[in-house]
């Protein structure tokens, strides 16, 4: 089984500097749109049998253009939704980021995994709907050869991939830069679970990735 994570097309939110993790309020751009051609495009070859995707319009977007061109379903899920901000959704000023910085540094650099912004979800939460979501993709697919494309969004991914790739970790996710629109991150299916073996299209070497096990709680 192969799982490709994709990061939706430039989003209205994205040029406004807004954030967004609920409603149906931010759309596409020209430039989004155009993301998300060239997205499918690039997976034209790479046989999807289905896409799952984030309920939040730019991710439906960015997947209803990738599965016409690919020619597959495309299934809306919970867990890839991005991380309630809570209270600041819909902001842009300086305060209200700088309050998301200082939440996302305690989740990904002091592990302080119990923080929340007012009405919006802590680490564990993502946690409880992110794992089980690919867990289930194992146990309904590992050992085949289907491969799967699951739309998604970049503090999402960033915060959550480290929990189901076993070679990819915070560190090494600062240092490519995290996921810009239209990224792509491909993960294989092995014995003891996923592996990235592409990021944001380079290849990932073994020997520049470490083992983000305390974050997993396998180590």
């Amino acid at each position: 089984m192969r799982i490709y994570f994709a990061r939706h097309g430039e989003s209205l939110a994205n040029t406004l500097h807004e954030m967004s993790s609920r409603g149906l309020k931010y759309p596409l751009t020209p430039t989004g749109r155009r993301q998300a051609r060239s997205l499918a495009e690039r997976l034209l070859g790479a046989s999807i049998s289905h896409i799952y995707t984030s309920p939040a319009l730019a991710c439906l977007e960015t997947s209803i253009i990738a599965a016409h061109q690919l020619n597959v379903t495309y299934e809306v899920s919970e867990a890839l939704r991005e991380f309630s901000v809570g209270a600041l959704e819909g902001r842009s000023d300086a305060h209200s980021w700088e309050l998301w910085r200082e939440l996302f540094e305690a989740w990904t650099r002091y592990k302080r995994w119990d923080r929340r912004l007012e009405g919006g979800e802590t680490f564990f939460e993502v946690r409880k709907r992110f794992e089980p979501f690919v867990e289930s993709l194992f146990k309904q697919y590992g050992g085949t050869s289907v491969r799967l494309l699951c739309m998604g969004h970049g503090g999402l991914f960033w915060t959550a991939l480290p929990l189901v790739l076993k070679n990819i970790d915070y560190a090494f996710i600062a240092r490519h830069n995290g996921l810009q629109n239209g990224a792509l991150v491909v993960a294989e299916f092995c014995e003891d679970g996923l592996h990235c073996i592409e990021w944001n299209g380079k290849p990932v070497e073994q020997d520049e990735t470490t083992f983000a096990q305390t974050v997993r709680g396998d180590g």
